[in-house]
């Protein structure tokens, strides 16, 4: 079954990632991410779009498998060892 979701407008997007990435203060709750919003946004379904799609990144974040960067010396090193 393919289901289909609601499509977030680029200025959503743009504005919830500016502001999880200023502040930390921010969690998965949709409650507390819209009190700490509060009167700073033009209007309260803005608000409440960007509220919902911080909440939405974060919880895509926890459930995210960490990925470690690895730089190009180690992969030269790890190609070129041998085990006798």
């Amino acid at each position: 079954m393919l289901r289909m979701g609601r499509i977030k407008s680029t200025m959503i997007k743009k504005a919830a990632r500016q502001l999880l990435e200023k502040e930390h203060i921010f969690n998965s709750e949709f409650e507390h991410n819209k009190k700490i919003l509060g009167s700073t946004m033009p209007s309260k379904p803005v608000r409440n779009k960007i509220a919902g799609y911080i909440s939405k990144l974060i919880k895509m974040q926890s459930k995210a498998p960490k990925i470690r960067k690895v730089r190009p010396e180690e992969i030269r090193e790890e190609r070129y060892q041998y085990s006798i």
